[in-house]
């Protein structure tokens, strides 16, 4: 790890050590900003510095622009999504900047946050399903209690859409997801 990528990680550490929320007596960002890391370092161990720093940071200070800001419903979940990712990038690429990245490196980690060109852009592809592999691994059984049957069915199957064919194959091998979900996944 090079002396400026450990800096921008410890940079997005302690930003993320100031959430309020807590999971597992750690502050909730800084967790999943791990988990992310430890799951890309397991599905890409040859990610890019950029990429590393996307997955750390994908929920950089994430509270500061909370959900109930926006409308309900999936218009103005998309809404508030969209925005996080244009913040999270140009925070990102101010870290970056401190510690030397070339403004090319900080313009790319906002491509990656906001997912621009998915399914065609290797990098984001990637981050994506490092994306859908800590929400399943981490995040899906209490996520699950709290929707309806049907309503879950169609998280599951957006969540599949949005991963790459291996991706998707990985999820089988590594899950043992109840029958109507396993079928989104491609089983």
């Amino acid at each position: 790890m090079t002396d400026r990528l450990s800096l921008v990680l410890s940079a997005i550490d302690a930003a993320n050590a100031a959430d309020p929320t807590v999971e597992d007596g750690r502050p909730a960002a800084q967790l999943y900003g791990e988990r992310m890391t430890s799951e890309l370092e397991r599905l890409f161990p040859d990610a890019s510095e950029v990429l590393q720093i996307a997955s750390r940071g994908q929920h950089v200070e994430r509270w500061l622009l909370p959900r109930k800001d926006y409308p309900e419903g999936r218009a103005g979940y998309l809404d508030w999504r969209k925005e996080q990712g244009r913040r999270h990038g140009e925070r990102l690429a101010g870290m970056m900047a401190e510690v030397g990245y070339p403004a090319q490196d900080q313009a790319r980690v906002g491509v990656l946050l906001r997912k621009e060109h998915i399914k065609r852009d290797a990098e984001v592809q990637a981050l994506e399903d490092v994306i859908c592999f800590t929400f399943l691994k981490w995040y899906f059984q209490p996520f699950a209690g709290t929707q309806t049957p049907e309503a879950l069915e169609k998280i599951v199957a957006r969540t599949a859409r949005k991963m790459s064919a291996e991706g998707r194959a990985r999820v089988l091998e590594e899950f043992d997801l109840p029958a109507p979900f396993d079928a989104a996944f491609g089983a």
